[in-house]
C-alpha cells in the first residue's frame, strides 16, 4: 500500500474534489471523525467546510493548513469498507490526527479502489500538529497495515513497475478520459516519432486516435488536438477530449517540437539499419501480409497498414519496440514504401530485395531496462488495425486517477515558506 500526503491551503477545493465523486456515485463517505452526522445522512461541500472553520479560524501562523491524504492498496488487494475504515482510523491516530476532524472518502471510479482523507493540521488551539518525519512515519504505518491485512507490499510493487502490462483503452470499462490520459502522458517519454501520422499509428495500439481541429478565437485562427477512443475494430466510440485535459505535452505546440526533436535524433539511430534489414528479411521469407506481420511481431515490431475503401495501401508504418521508435516505410528505404507493399499484397508482385545478412537485435538504452522486462508480446490476432502485439512497456499507469493528480499539482503550485 502506498500513502500520498498532500499539503495545501484550499480546504473547500479538497472537499469539493472528493464530494463530487460521491455526488456522481463514484465514491462514498466511509467515516467522519469529530464531525457531526446529519439527520438524513446526506452531506454537502458547504456543510463539511463549515465543520473545519473553527480550526482554520484559530490558525496562528500555519500557511498550508490542509492535509489531503490517499491510501492506495495494490489493485489486486480485496479490501472491504470496514477494513478501509479501520485502516484510516489507525493511520490517522498514529500520525497524530485522532483528535482532529477528518473525512474518509472511498473512490470507486477506477479499477484501483482507494481512500482519501481530508483533514487539517491546525488544532483547535490554533497550533500546528508537528509533522516532522511524517513521510517515514507514514511508510512505517503502511508496512504494518500491509502485514495486518495481508496486503501486497509496496516495496515489491515498486520493484515490479517495469513489468506491469500497460493496457489499451477499453471503452466498456468507463472513465475513458483517465484511460486515455494514462497513455498519452507517457508515450513521448518512451518513444520517438517524427510526424502526427506516426504518433497516431502508435496511439492505435492503445485504441486511441488523435485529430487536428481548426477554428477561430477573437478573430484569430487557432489549431488544436482532440483525442478519441476506438473499439477493437478501429471505430470511434467516445466523444472527443481536448488535448488540454491531458496537460501541455499532449497539445499540438509541444508535440510539434517533439516531432522535430525526434526527427533529428532518429537520423543517427543505429537501430534504423537493423530494422530495415529485419523488414527486408521478413519480405524475403514470408508469402503474404498476415505472415509478414506475424514474423515482425514476434521480433517486437508492429506493422500498421493504412488502406482506402477499395483496399489500396497508401501508408505503412513500423513500430519498433526494441528501439522504441516509429518509422514510415519510406523513411527506412524507398523500396519499403506503401506502393511497394500494395504492389505485393494486392497485385502479387513481390519486391526483389538484396538481403544483407541476418539482422542483429539491438536496443536503445533509453532507460537501461532489458527488453525482455519491457515487452511481452502476445502471438494472437488482436484487431484489423494491428493484428498482433500487446505488450508491457511502461510503469503501471492504468489505475492512476488523472483528475487526482491534476488536483495534487494544483495544491503544489503555491509554495509557502512554512508548512
Amino acid at each position: 500500500m502506498i500513502a500520498k500526503i498532500g499539503k495545501g491551503s484550499n480546504m473547500y477545493g479538497a472537499i469539493l474534489y472528493n464530494q463530487q465523486k460521491v455526488d456522481k456515485e463514484n465514491g462514498a463517505v466511509l467515516l467522519l471523525n469529530k464531525i457531526p452526522d446529519t439527520v438524513d445522512g446526506k452531506y454537502s461541500v458547504a456543510y463539511f467546510n463549515k465543520c473545519f472553520e473553527p480550526y482554520l479560524s484559530a490558525n496562528i501562523k500555519t500557511e498550508k493548513t490542509v492535509r489531503h491524504i490517499s491510501l492506495n492498496p495494490d489493485p489486486k488487494d480485496e479490501v472491504s469498507d470496514e477494513q478501509f475504515t479501520e485502516m484510516a482510523r489507525v493511520y490517522m491516530e498514529r500520525m497524530g490526527y485522532d483528535s482532529q476532524p477528518y473525512i474518509v472518502f472511498k473512490h470507486t471510479d477506477i479499477d484501483r479502489r482507494h481512500i482519501h482523507i481530508v483533514s487539517t493540521c491546525v488544532g483547535i488551539d490554533g497550533k500546528k500538529i508537528p509533522d516532522d518525519y511524517d513521510h517515514p512515519r507514514s511508510m512505517a504505518i503502511c508496512r504494518d497495515l500491509e502485514q495486518k491485512y495481508n496486503l501486497h507490499k509496496a516495496t515489491e510493487q515498486e520493484q515490479k513497475q517495469a513489468n506491469k502490462v500497460f493496457k489499451p483503452v477499453n471503452h466498456k470499462n468507463g472513465d475513458i478520459k483517465s484511460q486515455i490520459a494514462s497513455v498519452v502522458r507517457y508515450l513521448p517519454k518512451y518513444y520517438s516519432f517524427s510526424t502526427k501520422g506516426n504518433y497516431n499509428a502508435l496511439l492505435s495500439l492503445f485504441n486511441i486516435t488523435v485529430e487536428e481541429v481548426k477554428g477561430e478565437r477573437n478573430g484569430q485562427p487557432v489549431n488544436g488536438l482532440v483525442y478519441v477512443a476506438l473499439d477493437e475494430n478501429g471505430n470511434k466510440v467516445s466523444n472527443p477530449f481536448k488535448a488540454s485535459l491531458f496537460g501541455k505535452d499532449a497539445g499540438i505546440a509541444q508535440l510539434q517540437k517533439y516531432f522535430e526533436q525526434s526527427k533529428e535524433k532518429m537520423k543517427t539511430y543505429p537501430s534504423r539499419s537493423v530494422l530495415k534489414n529485419t523488414i527486408e528479411l521478413a519480405i524475403h521469407t514470408t508469402n503474404n501480409e498476415k505472415e509478414f506481420k506475424k514474423q515482425l511481431a514476434e521480433q517486437g515490431i508492429n506493422t500498421i497498414v493504412r488502406k482506402n475503401e477499395s483496399g489500396r495501401i497508401y501508408g505503412i508504418t513500423f513500430i519498433d519496440h526494441r528501439s522504441r521508435s516509429v518509422w514510415n516505410g519510406s523513411q527506412l528505404d524507398r523500396n519499403l514504401s506503401a506502393n511497394g507493399f500494395n504492389d505485393w499484397w494486392n497485385n502479387g508482385n513481390k519486391p526483389e530485395l538484396k538481403i544483407q545478412g541476418s539482422p542483429v537485435s539491438k536496443t536503445n538504452t533509453l532507460d537501461n531496462l532489458p527488453t525482455k522486462d519491457l515487452f511481452e508480446f502476445i502471438s494472437q490476432e488482436h484487431s484489423p488495425n494491428f493484428d498482433l502485439g500487446l505488450f508491457s512497456l511502461l510503469p503501471e499507469a492504468q489505475g492512476e486517477d488523472y483528475e487526482e493528480e491534476q488536483f495534487a499539482n494544483r495544491m503544489k503550485k503555491k509554495k509557502g515558506k512554512k508548512l
